[in-house]
């Protein structure tokens, strides 16, 4: 029902076993989970430690044909989701990187319950600028002078339909800087619905704690295991919930440059 790719680089072996040891426990146990690494750039003795690995946990996606960096992020994502739509029966997928923490199980019920097709969810943003310098510029960008709208990489969830879109024109679909930003131009011109929830905390640092988050993106090994420590006896996500960033709920009806005026009092 529910498939759970966590993209991880080979080395980061001590993040890999936190997310086992905590948020991975949740849901049902038939999910498909699994760690996705690119291993083109991988030396012989890499590739045997990460076969020692994969034979103990049996849960990594390698894939020889992506050299593991930023830079080719946005092609282990159309990789890894093209080899979802041809090897694993699911309805939906959540894309998550190895620093957030998911509940897995709210979100399996959430979606049994709604049941839909056509679905994009997670955190939006409209009115990102298009960096020209720095480790995100990206000059292949040239559709307009923002990216289209996107749900935000630390963790977003696609129905088994757009997968298979995005797997049944993988020859023909455009790579840029960000595997976010990539996946949301992919999607740009089709008729589905993007949901914006503001329980996905997944800008590139953490909102706070909320019980309520569905995704905690930018979360160490450590806060990691509090979380679960804090869900396993006392039944919430956080010890003390608090806000350190402001949010915003994503307003469809302006235009994309208007759409996401951060406010006090939102999660």
């Amino acid at each position: 029902f529910l498939a759970v790719l966590v993209t991880t680089s080979s080395n980061n072996i001590e993040r890999r076993d936190a997310v086992r040891e905590t948020w991975l426990t949740y849901g049902n146990s038939s999910m498909f989970k699994r760690f996705v690494i690119g291993t083109a750039s991988a030396d012989p003795n890499e590739i045997a430690r990460l076969d020692r690995e994969n034979w103990g946990k049996g849960d990594l996606l390698l894939l020889p044909d992506v050299h593991d960096s930023y830079a080719t992020l946005s092609l282990k994502v159309l990789h890894m989701l093209t080899w979802l739509d041809r090897h694993v029966d699911f309805k939906y997928v959540l894309k998550v990187d190895d620093d957030s923490f998911a509940r897995l199980d709210v979100m399996e019920k959430e979606l049994r319950q709604r049941n839909e097709e056509a679905l994009y969810w997670g955190f939006f943003h409209g009115d990102a600028k298009v960096p020209k310098e720095g480790p995100l510029e990206d000059h292949d960008w040239v559709l307009c002078d923002r990216y289209v709208p996107y749900a935000l990489g630390g963790g977003y969830v696609l129905s088994a339909d757009l997968v298979h879109y995005i797997a049944t024109n993988v020859d023909s679909l455009k790579l840029y800087r960000s595997e976010d930003v990539t996946v949301g131009a992919w999607l740009g011109p089709l008729n589905i619905k993007r949901e914006h929830d503001v329980r996905f905390d997944t800008m590139n640092h953490s909102r706070g704690c909320s019980n309520q988050y569905l995704v905690t993106h930018k979360q160490s090994e450590n806060e990691m295991r509090k979380k679960h420590h804090q869900l396993q006896t006392k039944g919430r996500l956080c010890e003390t919930e608090y806000r350190k960033a402001k949010s915003y709920i994503y307003d469809w009806a302006v235009l994309p440059s208007q759409c996401c005026k951060k406010k006090s009092g939102i999660i």
